[in-house]
């Protein structure tokens, strides 16, 4: 019979960091209101108008392939540590 090996485990938590920020969150908002709007303008009884052959579809692009997934990618850009002032010495 073969010898079962199990291998190193991690004890305690691992950093759970979540990966949106407050800016994902907004920018993933207005995509939704972009996709809620193109459906709004999809709606309506006329088949042939501007609204539903156009706009609709433009909103609709915008917001699931445009405007949400920039939401999903965009990363806060850190500002570079900058060094400490150093103070010069006085001689004395």
């Amino acid at each position: 019979m073969a010898k079962v090996v199990r291998g190193k485990q991690k004890r305690g938590r691992v950093d759970d960091v979540f990966p949106f920020e407050r800016e994902n969150f907004i920018i993933m908002g207005i995509g939704l209101l972009f996709i809620l709007a193109g459906y709004i303008a999809l709606s309506g009884n006329v088949v042939e108008g501007f609204r539903q052959l156009t706009l609709a579809p433009l909103l609709l692009v915008l917001g699931y392939c445009v405007i949400v997934p920039i939401g999903i990618i965009y990363k806060k850009k850190s500002k570079p540590a900058s060094p400490a002032p150093q103070v010069p010495q006085q001689q004395s």
